[in-house]
């Protein structure tokens, strides 16, 4: 695992940059959370490839376990990849609904992840 640091208005952002999965079960999360954050990171991006495909069956709920441990630690969250291939239309708005906040943001490039998280 490999840490891109970006710095935007005095923000630490760390892009997670790995081949293999991050998040396989939602105690991954919490571990990649507690990595990120004690490391002085206020935001986090990561790829939709590093992540369980389970995640985005809302039906497993690893998505709404590790969701809420970043919102409990205060840590934005983007999620960065092709989620159109996702049939389901609970995932589709799940996503939607959270694109219109601030706090976890699912984005097609980093580009659009970091002007999103601002």
């Amino acid at each position: 695992m490999d840490i891109k640091v970006h710095n935007i208005n005095d923000t630490k952002i760390a892009e997670v940059i790995s081949d293999s999965l991050l998040i396989n079960v939602a105690e991954d999360g919490l571990d990649l959370l507690g990595n990120i954050y004690y490391q002085g990171f206020e935001k986090l991006i990561i790829f939709e490839k590093n992540i369980n495909p389970d995640f985005f069956d809302l039906k497993t709920g690893i998505a709404g376990e590790v969701l809420q441990k970043f919102s409990n630690y205060r840590t934005q969250l983007a999620i960065v990849g092709s989620f159109s291939k996702y049939e389901s239309k609970s995932l589709h708005d799940f996503i939607n609904e959270s694109n219109r906040g601030k706090h976890v943001i699912f984005a097609e490039s980093v580009e659009d992840a970091l002007k999103k998280i601002f």
